[in-house]
């Protein structure tokens, strides 16, 4: 997807360790929200997904750091859906500092599709596989209040 997702927001200062950088288990919580955000702009919230009956859960996580971000940078999380399997999905987050397009972490993160009752994994339904596959293109979500 050549214009994916974009979620903007601001670190703030409780989110930085005491060497002034993001704590490094933050970035899990950034892609948690951006993922959100995600969900959001293609089913219209969470809510639309558990009242089909189903649920998603981490089940991999991998975060590569390129730079450190610190508090009060902007930072853009761009998320595109990478692949669809039977019963998994795996999205891609790239996060990179805002004012200068600076390389922050790209992270990879699959989720299992879940029944929203039993917890049991379930075949990702036709109706989501194409939503989650189309993304949002070109939706922007900012949160930190920059242009």
């Amino acid at each position: 997807m050549t214009n994916p997702f974009k979620y903007v927001f601001r670190v703030r200062y409780a989110e930085c360790d005491p060497q002034g950088v993001v704590f490094n288990g933050r970035y899990i919580e950034y892609v948690d929200v951006a993922f959100t955000e995600y969900i959001r702009a293609i089913f219209g919230g969470y809510e639309a997904l558990l009242e089909q009956g189903l649920d998603m859960q981490v089940v991999n996580l991998n975060v590569a750091w390129k730079n450190s971000a610190r508090a009060d940078d902007v930072l853009v999380a761009s998320v595109s859906t990478n692949k669809i399997g039977n019963t998994s999905i795996s999205l891609g987050v790239s996060l990179v500092r805002h004012a200068d397009n600076t390389p922050i972490a790209n992270i990879d993160v699959v989720y299992v599709m879940l029944d929203s009752k039993t917890y049991n994994k379930v075949s990702v339904p036709g109706t989501v596989r194409e939503k989650l596959l189309s993304g949002a293109p070109d939706q922007v979500m900012n949160h930190a209040g920059v242009s």
